[in-house]
């Protein structure tokens, strides 16, 4: 999504505190709640209009459900200042009651197990302004040099429900989606998936997208702008795909050289990962007026048309500049964050921990193991270890911003101990193959990670995820002889260590309690591709 260093923003607008002073209001945001419960998503038909001069956007979306069990009340989730006028069930009105964000509606119909239903709820009202998008997100109203309306939506954390009524939480993802946005006829939208049809009806077009594979609910958006339109197509693992750019006309000649890492991206994590997950829909690059975002299949771009994060390496080590951060880092995203998707934001590290490592997948693939591993290392510079990356479930509360270049490190890491490149790219492939368009949990992941290395990791992950703790490995060097242990670490953390001795490649086993081996050394150097501490003592 974005990056440590403007993170404190994206962080207080996500709620991503300390485990205290829980609302109402956060329960009903961040768990599954009985009135969530008990029906599945089929379909959405999200149908808006957006009248960009009075910042006003007013609709209807059409919510269709599987039944699982009889109920009478269903939850709809939709965020003030915007106001739901009327809801309807086979055309008869329904009555609803409103907790702030969270509406209930009382069901008429009997809701028989096995059956699908359909809501239309209708509403309207000036969505919240992002202030700092994407961090603290909403509607983003700005206008381009030219002085065109520049609109764009952004609310990971904060909710699609911000500015559209929806079931708001991630362990549902709607099986498909059709998005119809009108504009004034002089603006073009840009949405998710693939454009089905224009329609044109006096001063206004209405722009209809079609999303054949499940999407979450922050990954949809609509972008608004005077735009242009280039593509190519790419030959990848399971076939043809569909690739799209769209971007400000005064920037047209700078995107098709910039944009150019887009098919890089698709070479170097489609052998990492696997097949782009949603040929079906196709892949876009949308230029918008803030630094960017992973929405599905309509990544948004705003890095100004260079290398780096803003012109930024963000490792030190000058490899951050072979590549745009925003076209990688969000790209990333289509496998974990969108194909593998958490389902409570408390294991937002799923989604940003791969991929910033994917960032150096990028380098590895491109430039070599040597790069990509001073590229990852490199970017340990911004682990504060702060808070554990793991975060409080069911309150819509994620962990430390640790998650991104911590997240990457223990990856990396896992890497060096499995000493297999191909089965750890197996792994990798692996995850994205078994959990396709699944909602997971950090628990899911783990276990299956352990279980493809056949390595029990459970005090590894324990240790990474859920403690502040990096393992300090203490050693002492005499008499020919090396003693060492590891401190601050859990209990049964006994990962192994790589060491060259007088340059020679060697394994250290350390656990908690002081090993002592004979081993001649002049000069001892540890592997710092391992994420550890080391202390002579």
């Amino acid at each position: 999504m974005k990056h440590y260093f403007i993170l404190a923003t994206c962080l207080l607008s996500m709620g991503m505190v300390s485990a205290q002073n829980f609302t109402r209001q956060d329960t009903l945001r961040g768990s599954i709640t009985p009135e969530r419960e008990w029906w599945d998503l089929n379909y959405y038909h999200l149908n808006v209009k957006v009248d960009p001069a009075e910042k006003f956007i007013s609709g209807h979306n059409i919510v269709r459900y599987k039944v699982l069990e009889s109920a009478k009340v269903l939850q709809i989730d939709l965020q003030e200042p915007m106001q739901i006028s009327t809801i309807t069930q086979d055309g008869k009105k329904l009555k609803f009651t409103s907790e702030e964000n969270a509406h209930f509606i009382q069901l008429k119909k009997k809701q028989v197990p096995g059956e699908f239903n359909e809501l239309k709820i209708e509403y309207s009202g000036h969505p919240r302004e992002a202030v700092r998008a994407p961090w603290d997100g909403g509607f983003s109203w700005k206008q381009d040099a030219n002085g065109h309306p520049f609109v764009a939506t952004s609310c990971q954390g904060l909710g699609a429900s911000v500015w559209w009524p929806n079931k708001d939480h991630m362990y549902d993802e709607v099986d498909s989606m059709r998005i119809s946005v009108t504009v004034p006829k002089d603006l073009m939208d840009v949405s998710n998936g693939k454009l089905e049809k224009v329609d044109e009806v006096g001063n206004q077009k209405t722009y209809h997208w079609f999303v054949a594979n499940p999407i979450n609910n922050y990954g949809v958006n609509v972008n608004i702008g005077n735009y242009v339109h280039f593509g190519e197509k790419y030959e990848g693992e399971n076939g043809t795909l569909d690739v799209d750019y769209y971007v400000l006309p005064e920037n047209l000649e700078k995107a098709k050289i910039q944009f150019a890492q887009a098919p890089m991206m698709l070479r170097a994590f489609e052998h990492w990962f696997g097949p782009y997950p949603f040929y079906e829909d196709g892949f876009k690059l949308v230029e918008v007026p803030y630094l960017g975002m992973e929405h599905q299949s309509s990544v948004t771009y705003g890095n100004q048309y260079g290398n780096g994060y803003l012109g930024r390496d963000l490792s030190g080590t000058g490899w951050g500049l072979k590549f745009d951060f925003i076209i990688i880092h969000e790209a990333g995203h289509e496998w974990f964050a969108n194909n593998i998707t958490y389902k409570d934001i408390a294991d937002m590290w799923v989604h940003e921990g791969f991929t910033a490592y994917s960032e150096n997948l990028y380098l590895d693939y491109h430039f070599g193991k040597k790069a990509s591993a001073a590229y990852v290392v490199g970017t340990r510079a911004n682990i504060q270890n702060d808070r554990p990356i793991i975060g409080p479930y069911g309150v819509n509360r994620g962990g430390s911003g640790d998650m991104y270049y911590k997240g990457a490190n223990i990856l990396h890491t896992l890497r060096q101990l499995l000493e297999d490149d191909e089965q750890w790219r197996q792994v990798l492939r692996g995850l994205n193959k078994d959990f396709y368009h699944q909602t997971v949990t950090t628990g899911q992941i783990e276990d299956y990670i352990s279980k493809k290395t056949g390595k029990d990791l459970s005090a590894f992950f324990n240790q990474y995820l859920r403690t502040t703790m990096i393992p300090k490995l203490e050693y002492q060097l005499e008499d020919g002889t090396i003693k060492y242990r590891y401190v601050d670490v859990v209990e049964d953390f006994d990962m192994p260590v790589r060491v060259f001795v007088d340059g020679n490649e060697k394994w250290l086993f350390p656990s908690s309690e002081w090993k002592t081996e004979a081993m001649d050394i002049t000069e001892l150097k540890f592997d710092k591709n391992f994420y550890i501490e080391t202390q002579k003592v």
